[in-house]
C-alpha cells in the first residue's frame, strides 16, 4: 500500500491519495479505533537467541491481530495499548472535538488520531485547529499530543514553533478517571493557548512590512549554498527560492503581501504542496511527521524573520 499507510479512516474525505474508508463520523475512539482497523491489542513475548534460549531482558511487541513484531524493547518499557492511548480523549467530545481521521503508519508501529476542534479565525483567515494523538509500538516514541492548525482557505498547515505556547506534548493516560479528565482538561487549555498565541504572532506579523528584497535575503540564509556546492546544488536552492517567491503572489495571499505573515504562508504552502527533488520510499510517511508535528523549515524562516522560536 502506498505511502507507508497500513490502515486508516476519514470524516467525509479521503487523504492519503485516495487511501482510506469513508465514514459519516467516529463519535467515540473506540469506533475510530475500529474504522481504522485498529482494534488490536499489543503482546508482550519472550526473545530467543539462535540457540532457542530465552534472552533474558528483552521482549518482542507482538499485534494479536496477526502475531508481527512491532519492536524489540527492554524490560522497563510500559505498553500502552491503542485503546488506552486514546480512550481518554473521549472526554473531548462534547467541548466541541470531534474525531477526523485515524490510521497507522510503518506497518503498525506508529498509530494516530486527528480531533478537529471548533473553527477559530487567526489573522482574520478562517483556520481549522486540529489535535492529533500519537503512539508507537517500537520502542521508538511516547504518547504524544500536538497542535495542527490549518488554514482553510489554501489547506495549509501552521504549526510553527512559538514562543509562551507549546505546540506538542506527552500524554500519561492513567487509569484513574480523575486524571484522565485532568489530562484532557490540560490538552484542551494548552491548545487554546497555542492558537491564542500564533494570533497574536500572527496579527503582528501580518502588520509588518518584508519587502522583496528581504525575502530574498532571507531564502538565501534558509538555502545556503556552500563554495564548493555543485552546479545541480545551486540550481536546486535556486529554484526553491523562485517557487516561494512565486507562491508569496498567489490570491489567496494577496491580503498579506509584502508582510512577514505572507512571506511565512508561502513557506508553509512551498513545504506543504511542493514536490521533492527526489521522491524517497519514505517520503510520504515523513511528509505526514512534518505535518502533525512541525517542519524545521518553517520553524527556521519563522526564527529569519523575527518571530520567536
Amino acid at each position: 500500500m502506498a505511502a507507508n499507510v497500513e490502515t486508516m479512516f476519514s470524516v467525509r474525505e479521503k487523504p492519503w491519495h485516495g487511501l482510506g474508508t469513508i465514514v459519516a463520523e467516529a463519535p467515540k475512539s473506540e469506533d475510530a479505533l475500529r474504522l481504522a482497523g485498529l482494534d488490536w491489542t499489543i503482546e508482550s513475548n519472550p526473545v530467543f537467541d539462535g540457540l532457542g534460549n530465552v534472552i533474558p531482558g528483552y521482549f518482542a511487541n507482538t499485534r494479536s491481530s496477526d502475531k508481527k513484531v512491532l519492536g524489540i524493547v527492554g524490560s522497563r518499557y510500559k505498553i500502552v495499548q491503542n485503546k488506552d492511548a486514546f480512550d481518554f480523549t473521549d472526554n473531548l467530545i462534547g467541548e466541541g472535538i470531534t474525531y477526523e481521521t485515524a490510521g497507522s503508519l510503518r506497518g503498525g508501529k506508529t498509530i494516530w488520531l486527528l480531533g478537529k476542534m471548533p473553527e477559530r479565525y487567526i489573522a482574520g483567515d478562517k483556520f481549522e485547529p486540529y489535535i492529533c494523538f500519537t503512539n508507537t509500538h517500537d520502542g521508538t516514541g511516547a504518547v504524544r499530543v500536538c497542535m495542527t492548525p490549518v488554514r482553510v482557505v489554501c489547506n495549509n498547515t501552521l504549526n510553527m514553533a512559538l514562543s509562551g505556547a507549546i505546540r506538542n506534548w506527552s500524554a500519561i493516560h492513567s487509569q484513574n478517571i480523575g486524571t484522565k479528565l485532568a489530562e484532557a482538561r490540560q490538552t484542551l487549555e494548552l491548545a487554546d493557548q497555542y492558537l491564542v498565541r500564533l494570533d497574536e504572532e500572527a496579527d503582528r506579523l501580518a502588520n509588518e512590512s518584508m519587502s522583496e528584497g528581504e525575502m530574498r535575503d532571507t531564502l538565501k540564509k534558509m538555502f545556503p549554498v556552500d563554495e564548493d556546492a555543485t552546479d545541480r546544488q545551486i540550481k536546486t536552492a535556486e529554484k526553491a527560492q523562485d517557487e516561494i517567491m512565486i507562491c508569496t503572489l498567489r490570491p489567496d495571499l494577496i491580503q498579506f503581501l509584502n508582510t512577514k505573515w505572507g512571506f511565512l504562508n508561502a513557506v508553509s504552502d512551498w513545504v506543504g504542496h511542493s514536490e521533492p527533488v527526489r521522491r524517497t520510499q519514505n517520503y510520504d510517511e515523513n511528509r505526514w511527521g512534518n505535518i502533525i508535528g512541525g517542519h524545521w523549515m518553517l520553524d527556521k524562516a519563522m526564527s529569519l524573520v523575527g518571530a520567536a522560536a
